[in-house]
């Protein structure tokens, strides 16, 4: 979602009111470092077994430190400025009660160390809050497994877009999600006391969740699994509502188990689930000690020391920072876990995939943000091989929160972002992202031409983010496919109708789903446009075999902004209606 350079005015609050918009420019690395004086505090509370950026906390410290660290790291990581820093920071708490604020800007990963989130307490919030009068651009932070006492109104505030999901917290009060213009977001195993108040909040997936009530809903607000949802009532209200998580791993979490040692819990498959499970008996988790982990670190490892680890059977524990690799990272064995704290990013930098994972049993992929080069790939990462035909439906492979940028930080393109060519492989919220605004941005620069390819059948997606790319934003090839919320806008930046025509059709469909497929299934399908070039003229939002149309439920277009004389003429194989300057939102069940 364009964030900071599409000024929204909430037309869909405030009819008639225009969206103003104005294009981005280049902009500098602010990385900032933390001041000398704090250097000597963080010196305290840094582990480094877990990297320089990581900082473990507990009940006994000193809090008035803890506050002025936590508020230092913060000061670096705020918009606009710090949008693009290098700085990645995980700040760790272990089970306790702790009076702190705790606000969470640009590459913050905010995680409890206890069995249940009641196990570590925050009394006055971590929140995530406006700046320059919008959180359009708040995405790439992260809160998990804690419980929140908010101190101020009995309100937590987690006002965000892309990038920024709440997992597994508990919140003794209400909890805000807007703050300002916003598009976002998700949240999942997450308890609210009181009311979610989601406000301008454009479109939100919460799933397995529970709350005493959810005020609010704008174009696209999706509830699967959730205790106390709202009801259907489409397209009067924006609301898709879905009993049953059809199936599901929760992601997996840390725990300190003292001296000195960390355990990764894996929660178990559940099937047919409603509302949060850490309130329930955790007999079918797994538990995988950080001794079966290489720990990587930014300043000493690249692709040949984590390539090591992963022949010699290692699960590996990516510390916060950036990791540039010369070659694809290999994951080959069943049950290998690749997980991310604080944020942490591959960069591929020779034109290799940052990763390769074959057809194997039961991988988790967590926690990673993925930039592309300058030297193009041909994919960032690939779960397993072309033609692929293992069964995994005992084990399957899941990503939870994996994120993937085409320019933005610096300039680099890809050809695709994510392909799928595994079967039975879930996906628990991901968010790839050609961007619109930053630095190496512009159609000739960062290149990419799709965000997704599933060629694996029985695939399943928990929240899918896919912006602005040169093609298809997605192309499904597999069988029995299920997205449950979809969220992509076209790209703003066609230099002509001719340069985003094919054949004789004009434009691509966001969503394609490829012509031989039999069986496909999308729930809560939301696609924008702005086009502030060309007068770019679209023939469908999504593309389908004709047989298959009526499996997408809930879909919604909108012309957001741009040249006047832009058009998608219709929501589905040239059925439901347009939107233009004069109509800007189509609906269809």
């Amino acid at each position: 979602m364009n964030a900071k350079y599409i000024l929204i005015s909430l037309f869909f609050l405030f009819p008639g009111v225009q969206i103003g918009f104005s294009q981005s420019s280049p902009v500098r690395d602010h990385t900032v470092p933390l001041p000398e004086s704090v250097k000597v505090i963080a010196a305290k509370y840094n582990q480094t077994l877990l990297g320089k950026n990581t900082f473990v906390f507990d009940p006994t410290m000193n809090m008035k430190e803890v506050q002025t660290l936590i508020d230092s790291i913060y000061a670096g990581q705020v918009f606009p400025t710090n949008e693009f820093s290098k700085n990645r920071y995980a700040l760790l708490f272990k089970p306790g009660t702790y009076q702190l604020d705790v606000r969470v800007g640009y590459y913050m990963h905010v995680m409890g160390l206890g069995n249940s989130p009641e196990d570590v307490v925050i009394a006055g919030a971590v929140r995530s809050n406006a700046s320059k009068g919008h959180v359009l651009c708040n995405f790439w932070r992260t809160a998990e497994n804690l419980t929140i006492v908010p101190s101020a109104d009995s309100t937590n505030t987690w006002a965000v877009s892309q990038a920024a999901p709440l997992r597994r917290v508990y919140v003794k009060g209400n909890l805000k999600l807007h703050d300002g213009a916003s598009s976002g977001g998700f949240m999942a195993d997450c308890k609210i006391d009181g009311t979610v108040f989601s406000g301008s909040q454009q479109q939100w997936l919460t799933r397995n969740s529970v709350f005493k009530k959810w005020d609010g809903g704008v174009w696209n607000m999706v509830y699967l699994g959730v205790s106390n949802a709202p009801k259907e009532n489409w397209p009067d209200k924006p609301v898709t509502t879905i009993k049953e998580t059809p199936e599901v791993r929760e992601k997996p979490y840390w725990i300190y188990s003292g001296g000195g040692k960390y355990i990764l819990k894996i929660p178990a498959l559940k099937k047919n689930s409603t509302g949060i499970d850490w309130d329930k008996s955790n007999s079918g988790e797994k538990s995988i000690s950080i001794d079966d982990f290489y720990i990587a670190k930014p300043d000493v490892d690249n692709s040949k020391s984590i390539n090591k680890a992963l022949k010699k059977g290692k699960n590996i524990l990516f510390t916060p920072g950036i990791y540039s690799l010369s070659e694809s990272l290999k994951v080959k064995r069943s049950g290998t876990v690749m997980m991310g704290i604080g944020m942490t990013t591959l960069v591929p930098e020779k034109g290799n995939k940052a990763m390769e994972v074959s057809d194997v049993d039961g991988v988790t992929i967590a926690s990673l943000l993925i930039d592309a080069a300058i030297i193009p790939s041909e994919t960032l990462m690939q779960i397993g091989k072309p033609g692929s035909k293992k069964n995994h439906a005992a084990n399957p492979s899941y990503l939870f929160d994996v994120f993937f940028r085409i320019g933005g930080p610096h300039e680099g393109s890809a050809s695709r972002c994510l392909v799928i060519d595994s079967n039975n492989v879930f996906a628990d919220h991901v968010w790839l992202w050609r961007a619109d605004h930053g630095n190496g941005v512009g159609w000739n620069k960062n290149k990419c031409a799709n965000g997704l390819i599933v060629n694996g059948d029985h695939v399943t997606i928990y929240g899918l983010f896919n912006e602005h790319f040169q093609e298809y934003q997605t192309i499904w090839n597999g069988e029995n496919g299920r997205v449950y919320f979809y969220q992509s806008e076209m790209p703003y930046d066609p230099p002509t109708v001719e340069a985003w025509k094919h054949g004789e059709t004009f434009g691509y469909a966001s969503y394609k789903v490829a012509n031989d497929v039999k069986n496909h299934q999308a729930w809560g399908v939301g696609i924008y446009n702005v086009f502030y070039n060309a007068p770019v003229i679209v023939d469908q939002a999504i593309e389908t075999p004709t047989e298959i149309e009526n499996g997408f439920y809930h879909k919604v277009i909108i012309w957001l902004n741009g040249n006047k004389e832009s058009i998608v003429k219709s929501i589905i194989n040239s059925k439901g209606g347009s939107v233009n300057s004069s109509n800007r939102k189509a609906t269809l069940k």
